[in-house]
């Protein structure tokens, strides 16, 4: 059979995941320390693990709500408040879904018409361009720079829009840069998007994550409520991974389009999860803002290293992740990430993983204990050393 017939070209284009191709390596190298994978290595707090088994202890295992448990969205809607002093109808603008990555799909699919432009900050997460391409859209990159400290510029911005651009995706606090953006930044970029009549969609999955001021959410600033769609979940923040929760909060006509989506692709997050989710909203506070601080002290002690060992890399203040620069060495980032793997047993992911404008860099995790990241400092400073000496 000639299978080549039976696949579609959007699904044949797509590029396998980057990320995914090194932690796999990694994971069959004894030994090896994998600094890959955006995955926080604390475990899920107890008294949230407790209550989805209680949950499970109470038989509560049937299909929820298609938008999910008015509960959870109810908590939804009281954290958005209190951190970010936004707030939307539980009823009407709250969907509950398989993590963040299925929001961003939903939103998507359900906003795009063949040939529509969206604006893709990049470097960034590697999920955005499959899905506007799926949904018939056409990915359009805007070149986010390590002297704007990974910035979107409001200059870049005014360039890349043309008479077919209906989305801006805003992927901050970013992944992989660790770049935020203040208030003051996305004030200029709020007047941008109400001037040429664009939708946001906005991922602040790590918006928990911000070591300079706390963060914004563009959602907030006058007369972006009603035309963004603000997407956020439990992985990050709450050390949720493997729970699969997420959500998105905007107009109820697009949540009710995204809604009808998310019915026919997947019915329903799995009800364990979300009462755990009910708890985690409810009484989580304290945890995250010890994950957070945990998480800062490695933070700086990464950028310490590298200032040691002469490595330039601008200062993240988001996420859980630094993205040094590696243009020295006259390699591209898959084979620094190569030989460091194979000479070093240190796993790194290369900054062409997250667009094209991520060559020269490579993405290193500190989610990961401060033992582990220090053994893997010495054996990053023992290859550039070797690097230095070769050339």
């Amino acid at each position: 059979m000639d299978y080549d017939k039976l696949i579609a070209p959007a699904a044949a284009a797509m590029r396998p995941s980057g990320i995914r191709k090194f932690f796999d390596l990694a994971a069959e190298m004894p030994e090896c320390i994998s600094l890959g994978v955006g995955e926080p290595d604390f475990d899920t707090p107890w008294h949230i693990r407790d209550e989805g088994i209680y949950s499970l202890e109470k038989g509560k295992t049937h299909y929820t709500s298609n938008a999910g448990l008015k509960e959870l969205k109810v908590e939804i809607d009281h954290y958005l408040d209190r951190h970010y002093g936004v707030s939307y109808d539980p009823d009407h603008e709250i969907m509950v879904t398989i993590g963040g990555s299925e929001a961003i799909d939903a939103a998507m699919r359900a906003m795009l018409d063949p040939g529509d432009e969206v604006l893709i900050p990049q470097p960034s997460y590697v999920s955005y361009v499959p899905c506007a391409v799926l949904a018939g859209g056409v990915p359009v990159i805007i070149e986010l720079k390590a002297e704007n400290e990974f910035r979107l510029t409001p200059e870049a911005l005014e360039a890349a829009i043309t008479p077919k651009t209906k989305l801006l995706v805003m992927p901050f606090p970013n992944n992989p840069t660790g770049a935020i953006m203040e208030k003051k930044d996305l004030e200029k970029i709020a007047d941008i998007v109400r001037e040429h009549d664009l939708y946001v969609i906005s991922d602040e999955i790590y918006s928990e994550l911000t070591y300079l001021e706390r963060h914004v959410t563009i959602a907030s600033l006058q007369g972006m409520r009603d035309r963004t769609i603000v997407i956020n979940g439990f992985s990050k923040s709450h050390a949720m991974t493997g729970w699969r929760l997420g959500y998105a909060c905007g107009p109820r006509i697009i949540i009710e389009q995204m809604l009808k989506i998310h019915q026919f692709a997947i019915m329903c997050a799995p009800s364990t999860s979300q009462y755990a989710g009910v708890e985690a909203l409810r009484n989580g506070d304290e945890d995250v803002a010890a994950m957070r601080e945990e998480y800062n002290g490695r933070r700086r002690y990464l950028l310490h290293r590298f200032k040691e060992m002469g490595l330039s890399c601008f200062e993240p203040f988001g996420a859980f992740y630094v993205f040094p620069c590696i243009k020295e060495f006259g390699m591209t980032s898959e084979e620094f990430a190569t030989e460091l793997l194979n000479q070093q047993k240190l796993a790194v992911v290369p900054g062409i993983a997250f667009g094209d404008c991520g060559e020269g860099f490579v993405r290193i995790s500190y989610a990961y204990s401060l033992d582990n990241l220090k053994k893997a400092m010495d054996r990053m400073e023992a290859f550039i050393t070797d690097l230095r000496k070769r050339s």
